[in-house]
């Protein structure tokens, strides 16, 4: 069974950085292309980035230029580094993997 656990969220201030975690479980994860999505109160899920199994990677044109993914297919892992951090990137982030999904990770952004 696939499991995913994201880690890493928290409260930071805006211009500030965060880098989140997903461990993967259950499954051959260097196989697989990889995500983040988010999702604000009152607003339905959106996607912020993906990084194949090759390791090419999209962004979202609201975080491209701020955030990076990465993927360490040896720990069964994938990052989301956040910088330039806006009160807009506050939400939940989920790690993605076909149809699983984590728990989340709550991201704040204020001052």
């Amino acid at each position: 069974q696939v499991q995913l656990v994201e880690s890493g969220g928290g409260l930071v201030q805006p211009g500030g950085s965060l880098r989140l975690s997903c461990a993967a479980s259950g499954t051959i994860f260097s196989y697989f292309g990889m995500g983040w999505y988010r999702q604000a109160p009152g607003k339905q899920r959106e996607w912020v980035a993906t990084i194949a199994s090759g390791g090419n990677a999209n962004y979202a044109d609201s975080v491209k230029g701020r955030f990076t993914i990465s993927r360490d297919s040896g720990k069964n892992m994938v990052y989301l580094q956040m910088n330039s951090l806006k009160p807009e990137d506050t939400a939940v982030y989920y790690c993605n993997l076909r149809t699983y999904w984590g728990q989340g990770t709550q991201v704040t952004v204020s001052s």
